[in-house]
Parts: C-alpha cells; structure tokens; sequence
C-alpha cells in the first residue's frame, strides 16, 4: 500500500485507525470474515479491471522477496523511512498480520520532499495520532496487483479514499506508481513518489 522521498505523514485518527488496521490483519477466520472480509471485497472490486490495465509506464516490478510487508519493507534500502515511521506509530505487528493489503509505499526521498521539520514531528510520540493515520491512509484492504487497477475511488484503512487515475501510468492522489507488484507473503506493496496525506490533514497543527 522515488526512494529518498519516502511516505509518512500526520494523523488524527489514533487508536481508533490502529485497531481498525489490527482487525483488518487478522480477520481470516470465518467467524470474523464478515466484516474485514466485506471490506476487502469492496476495495479489491473497486480496483479490479482487466489484466490489461498494469501499471504502464512504471519501472519493472523486482523479484518477489520472502517476507510479510514489514519484512519486504525493511529489506528494501529506498523505504527505510517508511519502516521507521511504521515502528513509531506501532503498526509493525498490524501489517505482519495475515491481511491481505495493498500497501502504496513513498520512498525515503517522498519523505524527504515533505515541509522542512514535518517528519522529524510525526515520529514524536505526542505525533503518534497524526502519523498512524497518515500510514493507514496508504493502505488498502486486500491484495490489488498492477494486472487489477482500474480508475476510480478506493477505501483505505485510514478512513477516507485514494482516487486511483490510469490515464498516465498509474498515479494515486496523484503520485506516480514507480515500482509496482513488490511481493509480500500477505500482500503486494506498490512503491510511490509522494506522502499522501488525509483530507484535512494540517502539518501546522504538529507539536
């Protein structure tokens, strides 16, 4: 769900976005499948197209790598923010859950091109609210690879959605897809050049 911009950005929907991440990892039982499950089908079907609608015009998706999306993540030397900002916010365990997810991930330099401070702020600890939701913001609920995209609104774990465009490539929020279909044993991570921050979302407002 460029390497040296990586994504993370602010939050306001704290424990309650965590929980909602959390639950959405381990509903694989059938017993809890009805909600998370419904989700999933939701955000997958909104994305899916024909194998014809890949993410043109990106660079060539890597070899699959072993590993859940935190694995991947940390093996990846261009998303090494991202890693620490998922471990400040306390979303390491969430996204090692079964899922699946689809996690549209900036690079180290998308963080970089956020306001001079703003990332430095958002791994404080009175930032954590601000942070979580600016990473669920990024992840969708179920697996979507670049074979399955279509144009058009999809739910993300934070609450609001991601317009998804396949006009020039593919872009979310307008971000351009640089990597696609990074492989993950319970999901696919889609690498992108920009922090997607939350409607409303205001750096001013970090401490």
């Amino acid at each position: 769900m460029r390497t040296n911009r990586m994504t993370l950005s602010a939050i306001g929907l704290a424990a309650a976005a965590t929980l909602s991440l959390a639950a959405c990892g381990s509903g694989s039982s059938s017993s809890s499948a009805s909600a998370s499950e419904s989700k999933s089908a939701s955000a997958a079907s909104s994305m899916a197209a024909s194998p014809s609608a890949s993410m043109s015009g990106s660079a060539s998706a890597p070899a699959a790598a072993a590993g859940d999306i935190v694995a991947v993540a940390s093996a990846n030397p261009t998303t090494t923010t991202l890693v620490t900002a998922l471990d400040a916010a306390g979303l390491v365990s969430a996204l090692q859950a079964p899922g699946p997810f689809t996690v549209f991930a900036h690079t180290d330099e998308a963080f970089a091109a956020l306001p001079a401070g703003v990332l430095d702020k958002l791994v404080q600890p009175q930032n954590k609210e601000a942070l979580t939701k600016i990473l669920t913001y990024h992840v969708v609920n179920g697996e979507v690879p670049s074979s399955a995209v279509k144009d058009g609104q999809v739910p993300t774990l934070e609450g609001e959605s991601l317009t998804i465009s396949t006009a020039n490539g593919v872009t979310v929020n307008g971000a351009k897809v640089t990597t696609p279909d990074v492989e993950a044993t319970n999901g696919v991570i889609h690498l992108i050049d920009t922090v997607l921050l939350p409607p409303g979302f205001d750096p001013a407002t970090l401490q």
